[in-house]
């Protein structure tokens, strides 16, 4: 036993890299579970760099100095985090604070439309389970309600810490974009001087993720933009809220459209009933996602790793578990990054390949270094 436990180590653990590479992804899990609070405003910064970095090479390209570059991609963060907490949240809020505050008129209708059932299925569902369904609907929906009327009164410290990341993060995305070079040099500086196997990664991951990230940003927006016109366009209440719902729902592939459509669904029942106007809802929110499927995806994620869809949704699951909305983000750059170190983990019987590819990079190693 001890020796297919010592074959098995020798084989994929011999390389000085490979240890320093699970050294380095559990350090990085040991900060986020002990210091991720705290360095919430730090990774959220880096993350919205990395973001922006695009920008700031497409103006570079166009012949403006960095610092110039760097300076218009953070006015252009400052703006939108400006119009986000002056214009889009505070309309937001007013419709979500609205839209509990009708819940208990549309359960009550619902509740009306669904006690016809016992009267056609009297054998399936029965008057006594509907009215316990809704009696524990309603006590939840009125819970959630309280607490979002009293959340500016009783979470002052968490609006406070918000205003804080708002003024911080731009601020550091600044000095990421300004010294990324010095940032990257200094860390790698730590790495051993022949590294194929995160070469090897870092190609892989580099573009892909960032295309990915940016892609999907780019996906957000023009899916929330375009549902909102169509929902204000067609009268729906709440359509800055429905909208945004919407967007967000392309985060979580094949689930998150599925999910939305139910709200989207029951604010048009209720606000029209079985009407044309319903069906035009309907209509418009499944062209919507059949466009944003089958044509805006391709054309944002033509450069995508190409997962099973069973892949993406564990680790949607897994990762939304662990980290939430931010799991949840990166759940598929991070399924990618799990191929990546898959297919690049060398083995005893890999070194002469590797040797050979390490000669075959060392030529253009400068400016692609992980």
């Amino acid at each position: 036993m001890l020796t297919i436990v010592r074959n098995w180590v020798n084989r994929y653990f011999s390389q000085e890299e490979v240890v320093l590479l699970v050294l380095l992804m559990l350090a990085a899990l040991v900060v986020l579970a002990t210091l991720g609070q705290v360095l919430a405003p730090v990774l959220a910064a880096l993350i919205i760099a990395f973001l922006m970095q695009g920008m700031v090479q497409r103006l570079v390209s166009w012949k403006v100095p960095h610092w110039l570059a760097v300076t218009l991609a953070c006015l252009v963060l400052v703006g939108t985090i400006v119009a986000l907490f002056l214009v889009v949240l505070p309309i937001i809020w007013r419709q979500l604070v609205r839209l509990f505050a009708e819940l208990p008129n549309m359960i009550e209708q619902g509740q009306r439309l669904l006690l016809l059932l016992p009267e056609r299925y009297p054998r399936l569902v029965s008057a006594e389970q509907i009215d316990d369904i809704f009696n524990t609907l309603g006590s939840e929906l009125g819970s959630v309600g309280q607490t979002l009327v009293t959340f500016s009164l009783t979470n002052l410290p968490v609006l406070a810490a918000v205003l804080i990341y708002a003024v911080v993060v731009p601020i550091l995305v600044f000095f990421f974009l300004k010294d990324s070079d010095k940032l990257v040099n200094w860390c790698v500086s730590f790495l051993p001087n022949r590294r194929p196997m995160l070469r090897q990664i870092w190609h892989e991951m580099n573009d892909q993720v960032a295309n990915y990230v940016r892609g999907k940003v780019i996906e957000i927006a023009i899916v929330a933009v375009v549902s909102y016109a169509a929902f204000l366009m067609l009268g729906v209440n709440y359509a800055l809220l429905l909208a945004v719902a919407v967007g967000l729902s392309v985060l979580i592939p094949y689930i998150g459209a599925a999910v939305v459509t139910i709200p989207v669904a029951a604010i048009g029942l209720f606000q029209w009933g079985w009407s044309s106007e319903f069906f035009y809802l309907i209509l418009a929110y499944g062209i919507i996602q059949l466009l944003d499927g089958n044509v805006l995806v391709p054309l944002l994620f033509s450069e995508a790793v190409n997962l099973h869809p069973v892949a993406i949704i564990l680790a949607v699951l897994f990762f939304g578990g662990i980290w939430g909305f931010w799991g949840v983000f990166f759940a598929i750059p991070l399924a990618t990054l799990l191929k990546a170190i898959m297919n690049a983990w060398p083995t005893a019987g890999h070194q002469a390949e590797w040797e050979a590819r390490e000669i075959a990079e060392n030529g253009d190693a400068g400016g692609d270094q992980p």
